[in-house]
């Protein structure tokens, strides 16, 4: 074969393998860039699935305890899933924009560590009510007393105010707890005695600062800590990406958007239904509403907001559904015995014991869903730890494509 002919024909071979090159690796770009595009509509229609189911519950069911553990298992579902697309188009995290957006969702996820950590000191300070509780149904037990006694109405009456006490929100708890304090001791009828103004005087003192003992002892995160400036500290700066960003990401950045916004909007419930240090509501919550998922976690968020305007609510120490039915059992049982007289008549007793039974059950309620909520908290952490590592640990030399 001439050299002409053999030079002209290794020419048009090396042409005819570069575009078969070409048009492979078009081919995985593609194909990569659709698979991108299914796994991201999948992520958009599960958070929204997720929070419309969320923003059907009825009126009993909205912020209690099967509430909120359905909100907890949203999250990690969504947490998952978003960590998954992370890894498998992970070639995209060492670009620009995708570095600075995951590098500041890892930021705001450091900060849901410590509301985790408030939450958890909540969810123990609601198991130390529990036990008031206990004490209250064991005194008006009908199965251990066939009819109610003085003594037994006292010692229900004395762990009701001490419930009471213990309810109080931290910034007025020393005012009003001398003041509960201060009516248990006129409902004894021991406000007479000179001698006992003293003492009921040093009671209240004691009481008071050994509520004050028992709240620095139970929080983990500071002195200093608040829950309202670290929910605003997780929503700053919470922007949609701008076009160019959704071209450079391949629309990647559209996932950081969506999972910063269900991270924000579970820490804020979460402080909004269980008492932490310095809780507040007050985060500016704007999400485009061309986003398919945009309408339910804002109809979430609506709903909650609703419910901490009510006039029974707004001085609460947590919109949690079985704290406000405490509250009101506590209430109403406390009146009762300010009425009786021994020995109580059967219709006054029948009334005392509807009301302990009412009582029972949001025991039962909190002994059964506690434990549950708190696991997931403790979920919730170190899945954002064991996620937050694993991106940070993805190696660039790894990433060929």
């Amino acid at each position: 074969m001439p050299a002409t002919d053999y030079q002209a024909s290794s020419a048009s071979f090396n042409v005819n393998v570069g575009r078969s090159i070409l048009n492979l690796r078009r081919d995985q770009i593609h194909s990569m860039e659709a698979d991108l595009e299914l796994e991201l509509e999948a992520f958009q229609r599960q958070v929204t699935e997720r929070f419309a189911d969320l923003c059907t519950a009825g009126v009993e069911d909205l912020l209690s305890l099967p509430w909120l553990r359905q909100l907890l298992d949203s999250f990690l579902c969504c947490q998952e899933e978003f960590r998954v697309i992370l890894f498998n188009h992970r070639a995209l995290l060492c670009r620009s924009p995708m570095d600075r957006l995951v590098s500041e969702y890892l930021e705001r996820s450091v900060k849901a560590l410590d509301v985790c950590n408030a939450i958890r000191d909540g969810i123990e300070q609601i198991r130390q009510w529990q036990k008031l509780i206990e004490i209250v149904l064991c005194a008006l037990d009908n199965q251990n007393h066939k009819t109610l006694g003085e003594g037994q109405i006292r010692r229900a009456k004395k762990a009701l105010i001490d419930l009471s006490i213990a309810m109080l929100d931290e910034k007025d708890s020393n005012s009003n707890a001398a003041a509960i304090a201060a009516h248990r001791n006129r409902s004894f009828g021991r406000n007479n005695a000179s001698g006992s103004s003293s003492s009921s005087s040093n009671h209240n003192n004691h009481r008071s600062s050994g509520l004050a003992h028992f709240r620095s002892l139970s929080w983990s995160v500071s002195r200093s800590w608040s829950a309202a400036r670290q929910l605003q500290a997780i929503g700053n700066n919470l922007v949609a990406p701008k076009g160019n960003e959704l071209v450079a990401s391949n629309g990647l950045a559209v996932s950081v958007f969506t999972m910063n916004w269900v991270l924000l909007l579970t820490m804020w419930a979460l402080v909004a239904a269980i008492p932490c240090q310095d809780r507040g509501l007050q985060v500016h919550f704007y999400i485009p509403r061309q986003l398919v998922w945009a309408g339910p976690v804002l109809s979430v968020h609506e709903r909650i907001l609703e419910e901490s305007k009510k006039r029974d609510r707004r001085n609460a120490c947590g919109l949690l559904k079985e704290i406000h039915q405490i509250e009101k059992c506590t209430r109403l049982l406390s009146e009762l015995p300010d009425s009786l007289h021994f020995p109580i008549m059967e219709e006054k007793e029948a009334e005392v014991r509807h009301k302990v039974q009412e009582l029972s059950h949001v025991y039962l309620a909190i002994k059964e869903g506690l434990d549950p909520l708190e696991q997931q908290v403790r979920e919730v952490f170190h899945r954002i730890v064991r996620s937050r590592t694993q991106t940070m640990t993805i190696p660039t030399s790894s990433v060929t494509n």
